[in-house]
């Protein structure tokens, strides 16, 4: 099978590869790249560790052909850093929360809770749940993880008004 020439954008960077048609988006972050926060965890598309942001829509990596995706612009855990190091007020409350416990799923949440921020979510509870619905965690009972993205809804909240 030849290979497949790709350009996207990956964490503001342009990225040009010769991929494997097969080759999956998880493998191509992981492998090619070197961005290992983008965890494989069901490689079934259930668990929501592997979700990235395409075109700024969530999106499971290890569901997605690399080559699927060229011209398009891919968000990783690893692009939420500022240059600085700094964590991001997500980022702070997940830590501050304890939203996190093994940190597997992580990844996987802070990309669909930054989906959900970024498309004006509410801290209402009900809503967060539904959107994250989607991502599993075995460590924290959820409870955390809401805690933190309805700290940062509330804010975000409050800033608008």
């Amino acid at each position: 099978m030849s290979d497949t020439s790709i350009k996207l954008t990956v964490n503001g960077e342009v990225v040009s590869r010769a991929v494997e048609p097969r080759l999956l988006l998880s493998d191509f972050l992981r492998q090619d790249l070197g961005l290992t926060g983008t965890h494989v965890g069901c490689e079934h598309g259930v668990c929501g560790a592997c979700t990235v942001l395409i075109d700024g829509r969530s999106a499971r990596a290890c569901l997605t052909f690399a080559a699927q995706i060229d011209g398009s612009s891919v968000e990783t855990v690893e692009g939420l850093a500022k240059e600085s190091g700094a964590l991001t007020p997500l980022q702070e409350a997940f830590r501050d929360s304890h939203g996190l416990q093994c940190g597997f799923c992580t990844p996987g949440f802070l990309m669909v809770a930054n989906e959900y921020l970024r498309a004006g979510g509410s801290a209402d509870r009900q809503e967060i749940r539904e959107a994250i619905s989607g991502n599993i965690c075995r460590c924290t009972g959820y409870e955390t993880i809401v805690d933190a993205i309805a700290k940062v809804a509330g804010k975000a909240q409050d800033d608008r008004r």
